[in-house]
């Protein structure tokens, strides 16, 4: 048992950290985390309390928390994100320092933490991975999770968004109550941590990465929470949704630039490796065009539905986009595209019409038609899509 009197803050003091673990059955190890956290605040001069978020434990973990000096949260809502938000939002220190009750990372380590979060971090993230001077000990840490899935998971979140860490997992961190209240975090589960680092380098926050070790998991009643490939699934899901440039707008882009080399070699006549690409084509064409468009309209959609959720701040460029791209002009522009593909397809009943509404030239008249028919389409998408956009932008006014 820990020595409870030595706990930094007093009941009625205001602490100036707040040490919150998730807790879903961990009665091997909750003794030890808790001890360590004390042992640092202790010896480090840090004025702090601890918290234990209790998801419905039923191995004595809840007695374990309180008998070593901690304060129970109980949080009926099951996953990971409830769990520390519930925690979270009974802390009452300045700062906060969440961490995993299953003795892997070290709660002596808690004064770095803290020492970039006095210095004016916003999120101070513990790193695990060489990459970032962490350490991980022989057993700590899966082969895949170490040298596949954490790795690639943080260049993702490097290169999409721009942030200044080397492990993305790292469930050890520490942030500000005030920067933590600003990100409004949403995800019940494991993908917490992950919207965390995301929403924090949208939001252009302060952060600062901490080297730590990651120790071998302590538990032996059961096995870890985390499953490899069912939350490296939500992970990537959770990533693709907030970065809907390359879920949309990019396959988007990629099939309009087909659509335009197709179009572009069948009404000029083009050979392609000495094959003449026909009407057949043209079809093809139009088919990537529609999709190509609806796949960039859903990324301007999802992403004016972020921003009015406050999932994503406003940025220059969308600012500048909703400037432009504003409900009367959508109607006006998808208007005239539709009457210029209806234009075409009159064309075409013309010349039919010319015949006495005989046979006509294959060949010649889906060149109109179908062009025709894929502006109509396309300008008719644009009309809705405009008045959608700017239901969905009524709020951020």
């Amino acid at each position: 048992m820990s020595d409870t009197s030595a706990k930094p803050a007093s009941a009625d003091a205001q602490p100036e950290l707040s040490v919150v673990m998730p807790c879903l059955n961990e009665a091997d190890t909750l003794a030890v985390c808790i001890g360590k956290a004390l042992r640092a605040m202790r010896e480090n001069d840090i004025r702090g309390e601890i918290i234990v978020a209790d998801n419905g434990s039923t191995d004595g973990s809840v007695e374990i928390a309180e008998s070593e000096g901690a304060r129970v949260v109980h949080v009926s809502e099951k996953g990971y994100g409830n769990a520390l938000m519930g925690g979270i939002a009974a802390a009452k220190g300045r700062f906060v320092i969440m961490g995993d009750a299953d003795d892997s990372y070290d709660f002596l380590e808690i004064p770095k933490f803290v020492e970039q979060l006095r210095k004016g971090c916003d999120l101070a993230q513990g790193c695990r991975l060489e990459s970032g001077g962490g350490t991980v000990m022989a057993g700590a840490m899966p082969f895949l999770h170490r040298h596949l899935g954490n790795p690639m998971f943080t260049a993702f979140v490097r290169s999409w968004f721009s942030a200044p860490i080397h492990d993305v997992y790292c469930g050890l961190r520490g942030f500000t109550k005030e920067a933590y209240n600003r990100l409004d975090l949403r995800c019940t589960g494991m993908e917490f941590a992950t919207e965390m680092i995301i929403k924090a380098a949208l939001y252009k926050l302060k952060i600062a990465e901490v080297p730590i070790t990651l120790h071998p998991d302590g538990r032996k009643a059961h096995k870890p929470h985390l499953r490899t490939f069912r939350d490296g699934w939500r992970t990537l899901r959770f990533f693709l949704l907030y970065c809907p440039r390359r879920l949309y707008v990019m396959p988007g882009l990629a099939l309009w630039a087909l659509a335009a080399i197709l179009c572009t070699l069948v009404l000029f006549g083009t050979p392609l490796g000495g094959v003449k690409l026909g009407a057949h084509s043209l079809i093809i064409a139009s088919l990537c065009a529609i999709m190509g468009y609806q796949s960039m309209l859903f990324g301007a959609l999802t992403k004016v539905f972020a921003i009015g959720e406050g999932m994503v701040p406003m940025d220059g460029k969308s600012r500048r986009l909703f400037k432009i791209a504003t409900l009367e002009r959508g109607i006006v522009a998808g208007a005239l595209i539709t009457l210029l593909g209806l234009g075409l397809i009159g064309k075409a009943t013309l010349d039919w019409m010319g015949t006495g509404f005989g046979p006509l030239d294959y060949a010649s008249t889906m060149k109109l038609v179908v062009p025709g028919m894929t502006l109509s389409a396309l300008g008719f998408q644009t009309v809705l899509a405009s008045f959608f956009m700017s239901l969905l932008g009524m709020r951020r006014k």
